[in-house]
């Protein structure tokens, strides 16, 4: 029997082929749930971040950063001046419209303008700036006034010009000394504790139980909601303690918060470091805490730069803990013993309590722009020392 060239040839095996095809599809499937839960992630960030600056980039400007947040009203005396041209007070005056209404602002100040000369009702000296709105001269409300009006009255044969001055607010600035006084606060109390604590469990502490619980202790801290931290700090540091509301309660609570990422940082950090300039600085004839000192911690430097830098970040995100220990009001604090508002904190407040969603928005805008310079900071200190 003659046997055809056609029966050697190998088909392969068909129960190979449909494993193959149920590992493909399987595949395709695993493929496209990842690929949708990324769509999904980038596409909820991408929509909340363009809708905070959607609404609030608009009021970001240089006068919203030196701006405060709260108008001003107050009376200033300035004495006439006979060396002036625009008017006997040597204030250049423009119109502009806020709102639906059209006012009179301090557009400049002449070389020879008796303001600096202004005083208050106390007697006591008072500045007058630029943007400021006039919507008094003496007795005379000049809301419904022309510009050459104003300066007509301006140039009557006084003395002194009793005006009623309105500092606009809507900007950010006390706020913002209050979230760098803040930041520097809780660093000073929280990275010496950090960085020893992490020498300790690193360079000195034996392994075994004792340090398992505290390592323990410490990634369970950083896993507890901040409103727990703040409540805790306001029975303990506000109310137990009698500091009140104040910038000193907020940083000792913000501290406590900060140490798990300290410590673990610069714990990794020190264990990054070679055994090796360990044992080159003993047998040099340094001591532990030497080596320690001149070897260990100089290598260890950019990990722990980078902790600090990511505890910034979370400094300027906090709002839950700060709002029960150092308060909401928007003010440059006196000292350390008083309170102040951040942030975010001031953010949630508006947000909440005034229902200003724009005002929020736009300071929302700035935690959102400070936080990824902060986080775009640590990830090239981290690339650059990881290269070298």
């Amino acid at each position: 029997m003659e046997l055809k060239a056609k029966q050697f040839i190998n088909k392969g095996d068909n129960s190979l082929k449909k494993t193959n095809t149920k590992f493909v599809s399987k595949d395709k499937i695993a493929y496209g749930l990842i690929g949708l839960a990324t769509i999904i992630t980038v596409g909820v960030l991408v929509f909340i971040i363009g809708f905070i600056f959607a609404n609030g980039i608009k009021k970001v400007n240089f006068d919203f950063f030196i701006k405060e947040y709260e108008s001003k009203t107050f009376y200033a005396m300035v004495p006439s001046s006979t060396q002036t041209q625009s008017n006997k007070l040597g204030i250049v005056l423009e119109e502009e419209l806020q709102g639906k209404e059209k006012v009179i602002i301090v557009k400049d100040f002449e070389k020879n303008s008796s303001v600096s000369n202004a005083k208050d009702l106390k007697g006591n000296t008072i500045s007058i700036k630029k943007k400021d709105i006039i919507s008094k001269i003496g007795a005379t409300t000049i809301k419904d006034i022309s510009l050459e009006e104003a300066n007509n009255m301006l140039n009557q044969n006084k003395d002194s010009f009793k005006l009623k001055i309105v500092r606009s607010g809507g900007g950010v600035f006390q706020m913002l000394v209050t979230t760098l006084l803040m930041i520097a606060l809780t660093l000073i109390i929280a990275c010496p504790i950090g960085i020893f604590a992490a020498i300790y469990l690193t360079e000195y502490a034996k392994a075994g139980r004792v340090v398992n619980i505290i390592r323990f202790a410490t990634e369970s801290l950083a896993g507890i909601p901040s409103i727990i931290y703040g409540l805790f700090g306001m029975i303990f540091f506000v109310t137990t303690l009698k500091m009140g509301y104040s910038l000193l309660a907020g940083a000792m609570t913000l501290s406590i918060i900060l140490l798990p990422v300290i410590i673990r940082q610069t714990e990794e950090s020190l264990k990054a470091v070679p055994q090796s300039f360990r044992e080159a600085s003993l047998g040099l004839g340094a001591n532990k805490l030497q080596t320690i000192w001149k070897a260990v911690l100089p290598s260890a430097v950019p990990g722990i730069i980078v902790a600090i830098i990511l505890s910034i970040g979370r400094i300027v995100g906090e709002s839950a803990a700060l709002l029960l220990t150092a308060g909401t009001v928007a003010k440059i604090p006196d000292s350390i013993f008083t309170g102040a508002s951040t942030l975010t904190v001031k953010a949630y407040t508006i947000a909440k309590e005034e229902g200003n969603i724009e005002m929020a928005c736009a300071i929302g805008t700035v935690i959102i722009v400070v936080i990824l310079v902060l986080n775009s900071v640590s990830k090239i200190v981290s690339r650059k020392y990881s290269k070298i």
